[in-house]
């Protein structure tokens, strides 16, 4: 039993002499075809092409991320500068006995301060901002830098846009005291 398939065949009489010859000869002009310049296979450049798009694909997919990546760590680092910013320009030793109510995320919120950084907070002088959870009283010369850098830090400013020039010119001539506590 030595031997292979085709001479067992050939030796149990069921395939002759011309036809294995001429199979033979199909068979290696077949795998002649399907082989390419310097022996790849012609279903190489199928998989070599598909392998290159997946590297391609990867590529991009790796260039996004590293974007991503590096506009977060940007945006970490201007947040670090913001909120240094705050840090070494807040005013200190404002507390006092006077209530400043201001709006932050739609709840009203109270910071007491003495006289002199009420009526600044008031005229606009002085301006109110977030910091880790609390909120600090900064210059507005500073306030307006840090504007142009994240907005969101700031709290908004109480102005009534809604009366128009005329308006308020009329009820300009009412005064209402600052002191005036109900």
């Amino acid at each position: 039993m030595a031997g292979s398939l085709f001479d067992q065949l050939k030796q149990a009489g069921l395939v002759d002499e011309k036809k294995a010859k001429k199979a033979k000869q199909q068979k290696y002009q077949q795998s002649k075809k399907k082989k390419g310049k310097k022996g790849q296979a012609v279903g190489d450049d199928a998989t070599a092409v598909a392998a290159q798009q997946a590297q391609q694909q990867k590529a991009e997919r790796d260039r996004q991320l590293n974007l991503e990546r590096q506009q977060q760590q940007a945006q970490k680092a201007e947040q670090a500068a913001v909120r240094q910013m705050i840090d070494s320009n807040r005013l200190r030793d404002v507390a006092g006995d006077e209530r400043f109510n201001f709006v932050d995320a739609n709840k009203v919120k109270t910071v007491y301060v003495n006289k002199p950084v009420h009526q600044q907070l008031v005229d606009g002088q002085v301006r109110v901002a977030r910091l880790d959870g609390g909120y600090a009283l900064l210059p507005k010369a500073v306030a307006e830098k840090i504007h142009q850098r994240d907005a969101t830090v700031l709290i908004p400013l109480a102005v009534d846009e809604a009366l128009s020039k005329e308006d308020q010119d009329h009820y300009s001539q009412f005064e209402v005291p600052d002191d005036l506590d109900w």
